[in-house]
């Protein structure tokens, strides 16, 4: 059971995503958490490092889709700004919502990457469906009460992590 909290990559930042590497292990589509991933919960304005990163990725050919737990509004500012599909109430750790963006986005799990800032709902809902699971470190900014207290817990899956270099 352990196992499905680890993800398969983890990195500090969104910019260390090796995205050759993904294309070689045959990943076609990339799924994104959106708060603390590509923007601080408590902003509403995107890093435009971040969004230059991201249209590199379309150019690249990946599919891409936003899986989040907020709700529509704000998952479809985001989705208006980089013209991508989105769907929000997504319920991580539970997998309708992957489910939905892997439709969306017409890829299979097995060539899917799931990118997101939470063990208990990003890697977990994405290992559980089998994604390509990469867990980045949250961006700076102020977090939602049930958020900070996951973090508490997931300290202690960080650590067994580090261990083992992912």
């Amino acid at each position: 059971m352990l196992s499905k909290l680890y993800p398969r990559r983890y990195v500090t930042n969104l910019f260390q995503i090796d995205l050759a590497e993904l294309k070689r292990l045959g990943i076609k589509a990339i799924l994104f958490d959106i708060d603390n991933t590509l923007i601080p919960w408590d902003r509403q304005h995107l890093d435009p490092a971040i969004e230059t990163w991201f249209r590199k990725i379309q150019e690249q050919g990946f599919k891409v889709c936003f899986v989040s737990n907020n709700n529509e509004e704000r998952v479809a500012t985001l989705s208006n700004i980089l013209q991508v599909p989105g769907v929000h109430k997504a319920r991580k750790p539970f997998r309708t919502g992957l489910r939905k963006a892997l439709s969306i986005v017409g890829a299979e799990a097995h060539e899917t990457a799931m990118v997101g800032d939470q063990v208990f709902t990003d890697v977990l809902a994405g290992n559980r469906l089998g994604l390509y699971t990469i867990l980045v470190t949250p961006l700076a900014g102020k977090e939602f009460l049930g958020t900070r207290i996951n973090r508490q817990l997931e300290k202690l899956i960080l650590q067994r992590i580090k261990r083992r270099h992912l």
